[in-house]
């Protein structure tokens, strides 16, 4: 710990990204850094906040920030810079500010650095964490993003109501399984699809699933959905597209609906 000018500066321990990632990611692409420093004052004049960051959310979108950009394969959010912390998710305390709407001691959620403390300059995306009532580490789950993708989809554009046949694809995924604890608390009939026994059984017996069935075992998903679904279904949650969604078609009801929702 040091100081110059009054400001006290020290170690922020981070966690940065090495290289550009092809298949799985391994713990050897990241780097664990206790050699950068960072000065616990908001610049003059900025309208920057610093904050310790105090929850970190790994989320799927962040997989394809690891590949090397590409013309024609960009994602909705910039690639991760080699050499650079991990960005994403997170919940964090206020410890200075130059922003009129956020001030020492607020609560925050939104991006921040997989590092100890962040200067975070753009502050349009965050927003000031009111509810203390819950753990703060909900807002990296069922509050944050994959609770806000999963609420607004299913409730907002599925409209659900009680004793509707819902079905969800990659249901044992963070935005999957929560769209399946809603529509159960809807009173709804829920199946969900999985690619593995383990997850299928996570379904069924952890989070309340109806029903659960392996995909990858179907040869006629179109078949399999009409078996699970006799009646046809009203209300389908699509994490995955492509010949999911066209079996689907061929299986939805009359007035039903369908959120799309990207996989990333």
């Amino acid at each position: 710990m040091a100081s110059g000018g009054g400001v006290e500066e020290v170690t922020n321990k981070q966690v940065l990204f090495k290289e550009y990632v092809s298949g799985l990611p391994k713990e050897s692409d990241m780097h664990v850094s206790t050699s950068g420093t960072i000065k616990l004052k908001v610049p003059e004049g900025s309208n920057a906040i610093l904050v310790k960051n105090l929850y970190l959310s790994c989320d799927p979108y962040m997989r394809p920030r690891m590949n090397q950009p590409t013309p024609g394969s960009q994602s909705y959010v910039d690639s991760f810079k080699p050499g650079s912390p991990i960005v994403g998710y997170g919940v964090a305390k206020v410890l200075d500010s130059g922003h009129p709407d956020f001030k020492k001691g607020d609560l925050i959620w939104g991006m921040t650095g997989w590092e100890e403390y962040s200067l975070i300059t753009k502050t349009q995306g965050l927003f000031k964490i009111h509810h203390t009532d819950v753990p703060l580490s909900y807002y990296t789950g069922l509050l944050g993003m994959a609770g806000t993708t999963a609420y607004i989809g299913f409730y907002e554009i599925c409209s659900p109501k009680k004793g509707e046949h819902v079905f969800i694809s990659a249901a044992s995924g963070a935005v999957g399984q929560l769209v399946g604890q809603f529509a159960k608390l809807s009173g709804c009939h829920v199946v969900g699809s999985a690619g593995s026994k383990e997850k299928v059984d996570l379904l069924k017996n952890k989070f309340g699933f109806d029903d659960a069935f392996n995909y990858k075992e179907e040869p006629d998903l179109a078949a399999a959905l009409k078996r699970y679904f006799p009646e046809g279904i009203d209300i389908y949650f699509d994490n995955v597209g492509g010949k999911m969604l066209d079996a689907v078609l061929l299986n939805m009801r009359a007035h039903g609906r369908i959120a799309e929702c990207d996989p990333d």
